[in-house]
């Protein structure tokens, strides 16, 4: 590869965005629920996965019954996406997420989910 199109392809690298939003991850057996927001959906439960599979979520509850139930008794799905600001200045979108997972939270609240409680 010759380093123009190197050099081509990591400036494409660095303007890529990772979708951002809230995911969810429901129990089968109870009523339970876990959410997250996070600025990298694809990444963040690629990494979730892969903690809950080798034992090592630091949501111990979520953790146990993930263990004892087995992860065919839980589904993982995007519950929304963010979009990015037009405003290509802006790069923290911490707050917005925040309150995205709070609105989500109120929602299943309202359907008389049960969150895995936050025992990190």
């Amino acid at each position: 590869m010759d380093k123009k199109r190197k050099k081509e392809l990591i400036q494409q690298y660095k303007q890529m965005r990772p979708a951002m939003g809230a995911f969810i991850i429901r129990s089968k057996v109870n009523n339970k629920y876990f959410i997250q927001a996070t600025q990298n959906l694809r990444g963040v439960i690629n990494s979730t996965k892969a903690k809950l599979n080798s034992g090592m979520h630091p949501n111990r509850e979520l953790q146990k019954e993930w263990t004892d139930f087995g992860s065919e008794n839980f589904t993982i799905e995007i519950l929304e996406n963010l979009e990015y600001d037009k405003d290509e200045s802006k790069t923290d979108y911490k707050e917005d997420l925040a309150l995205l997972q709070m609105i989500w939270e109120e929602k299943l609240a309202k359907e008389n989910m049960e969150f895995y409680k936050k025992r990190i």
